[in-house]
């Protein structure tokens, strides 16, 4: 006797060995023997072999028309053999039932399954969504078939032009436009990515980088939405100096700028002033909100995310020709430059002029820094008294210049004329040359004296500290060894780090004896410092990112095939020129600082990796 038999959601047939109540032992056509539950057991027929009754079964089964098999059934649940007699006709072969309980299991649009054998007919609503959706996959499958075969032949396909950042960056790994370029990935042995490259589906590749970093932290995009109006206080009191800021041509969020005056007792009186934004955007708002969300302006070559909308940037931003909102310091100096005095004000300062690098560094720069005689430039005086100042103040600190390795800082400019490729300048520039120092010693002073007061005010604050060669932010004020000052925060920069405004908050607080808008231990402070570090660190890792893409442009704009480098360590070298750190195989074993010939070899703008070789020592 043999049986057909259901296991494990198929259909079996076997020959019965032994037979107990509960279980069967049978042997399969191959020969292979098990033990079945005799629940199992769908029918049972001899005088037939096992692989034609299957067969035959089968075949049958894949003639059944199931809408008209759903059609017999009606409304109530109903065994195989009962269907198979509606179907078929009275009296239907074992072969014919055999068929019809493979029919119905094989359309579960159809037929609901109850049991072993028994089954119910699927409500018409359900089987109409059912046999739509099927409808709707074959289309699928058969529209990315069509985008497969398009990948495979190097065209973009029409439909992911208008979705190919995020499919790149953000891919729905579900949806039908991944799922097509995976499988011609597959096909052509790489990679999604590396096959949207091969044909030319990147475009540019610096729009590339950029896009996957607004991915990650702008998703919403790098504009802002619409706010109410931002206005000045008009109500504060005048400075009575004629302040100048010092920066990069570049610069729109001017932060800081400078006065100086002769005191009627033969001292000076140095002016730092700082924009103050916190005068005119009220905590809570949603230009507030908008610092608390952005943390920081993001700078890259040739463009920045700023914090701050542009029309807010540009009521605060201390721009020459107006007297703008600041906080500032007012220091009493010896003729020997001792700091004598200090105190802090809430006014309007009046910008005289904003100098540019471009412009005053051909006068005020190493060679001519502190010499009376040469041409006379803008401020020249001005400048000469805060670059001894500077020095001074540098001295004090023990971080006076020691003799060493020139180290360079270089700024990058990007050229783009319509119609014409964009070019990349590297314009290197000396570290600690005079106007760098002139202002990063002011500064300092006002960064560290401001976290003193606030320290010594007793109100929170987020410091800056540097101790075992980590740097953190914390509400504790502790030392900054790296600058070798007692107390360090960051407050100079309003406009364009979330740290300062909120520090600055706290300082016009502390001014106006008003209550801080955050205390000592608040949930906020630290909440707002962890994201602070995450933001800022992306920010730096992707500044860093795009600084060396544009290196290795630079590389092939300028035709570089052999290039010199110094040697770090190890297999590490840096470009000459340029900031730009490669990893040489095969490089020998050199001392630090030993200049080697390289041979460019391939360039890889995806992984942002130049292989070279080492051509002379």
């Amino acid at each position: 006797m043999n049986v057909f038999y259901e296991e494990d959601g198929s259909f079996k047939v076997a020959t019965i060995n032994d037979e107990q109540a509960a279980s069967l032992q049978v042997e399969d056509a191959r020969g292979k023997r098990s033990k079945i539950k005799t629940a199992n057991v769908l029918l049972r027929f001899d005088r037939i072999s096992l692989d034609e009754f299957l067969k035959n079964a089968q075949a049958l089964a894949a003639e059944v028309d199931s809408n008209f098999l759903w059609e017999c059934c009606g409304q109530d649940e109903f065994g195989f053999a009962d269907i198979a007699a509606e179907y078929f006709g009275a009296n239907p072969s074992l072969t014919q039932q055999a068929a019809a309980v493979i029919a119905l299991h094989g359309a579960p649009m159809y037929f609901y399954r109850k049991g072993k054998g028994r089954y119910k007919a699927a409500p018409e609503e359900n089987l109409k969504a059912a046999l739509a959706g099927l409808e709707r996959k074959a289309r699928e499958a058969e529209q990315m078939a069509v985008w497969q075969e398009e990948l495979l032949r190097g065209i973009v396909p029409e439909a992911f032009a208008s979705n190919l950042s995020r499919l790149i960056h953000r891919p729905d790994k579900n949806g039908l436009e991944y799922k097509a370029l995976a499988q011609a990935a597959e096909a052509a042995q790489l990679s999604p990515l590396r096959l949207l490259e091969k044909i030319g589906a990147l475009g540019d590749l610096a729009q590339y980088h950029l896009d996957g970093f607004l991915s990650a932290h702008f998703p919403k995009g790098r504009g802002f939405p619409a706010i109410e109006p931002v206005f000045a206080p008009e109500d504060l009191p005048i400075a009575d100096v004629a302040a100048f800021s010092i920066d990069d041509a570049t610069t729109t969020e001017i932060d800081d700028a400078f006065s100086l005056k002769t005191l009627p007792n033969g001292n000076w009186q140095v002016g730092i002033h700082i924009a103050a934004p916190v005068l005119g955007i009220a905590p809570g708002s949603a230009v507030d909100q908008l610092v608390l969300d952005r943390l920081s302006t993001v700078y890259f070559p040739g463009d920045k995310i700023t914090m701050l909308p542009d029309e807010v940037v540009e009521v605060f931003t201390l721009q020459e020709g107006a007297a703008r909102p600041a906080l500032s310091m007012y220091l009493e100096v010896s003729p020997g430059y001792d700091v004598l005095s200090h105190y802090s004000r809430i006014e309007r300062v009046p910008v005289a002029a904003n100098l540019r690098h471009h412009d005053i560094e051909p006068y005020f720069n190493e060679e001519t820094a502190g010499k009376a005689d040469g041409p006379d430039f803008p401020y020249k005086q001005e400048l000469t008294f805060l670059w001894h100042l500077a020095g001074a103040l540098e001295g004090r600190r023990g971080k006076a210049d020691q003799p060493g390795p020139v180290r360079l800082d270089y700024s990058f400019y990007i050229d783009r004329v319509e119609g014409q490729p964009e070019r990349v300048r590297i314009v290197p520039r000396k570290r600690g040359a005079p106007m760098d120092k002139l202002v990063a010693e002011l500064m300092i002073l006002v960064n560290s004296q401001w976290g003193t007061d606030l320290r010594d005010a007793e109100i929170a604050g987020i410091y800056r500290s540097q101790g075992g060669g980590r740097v953190k932010l914390s509400t504790q004020a502790t030392a900054h060894a790296g600058l070798g000052v007692d107390c360090y925060m960051w407050s100079s920069s309003p406009l364009r780090r979330a740290v300062d405004f909120i520090n600055q908050q706290q300082l016009v607080a502390m001014i106006r004896q008003e209550k801080p808008r955050y205390q000592k231990n608040d949930a906020e402070l630290f909440s707002a410092i962890s994201a602070f570090d995450a933001a800022y660190a992306a920010y730096a890792d992707f500044q860093d990112k795009m600084e060396r893409y544009w290196c290795i442009r630079y590389l092939e704009q300028e035709g570089m095939q052999e290039f010199t480098a110094q040697v770090i360590k190890e297999n590490l070298v840096r470009v000459d020129g340029m900031p730009l750190v490669l990893r040489v195989g095969g490089l020998p074993e050199l001392p630090a600082g030993t200049t080697v010939s390289l041979q460019r070899l391939n360039i890889d703008y995806l992984e942002l990796a130049v292989e070279a070789r080492i051509a002379t020592i």
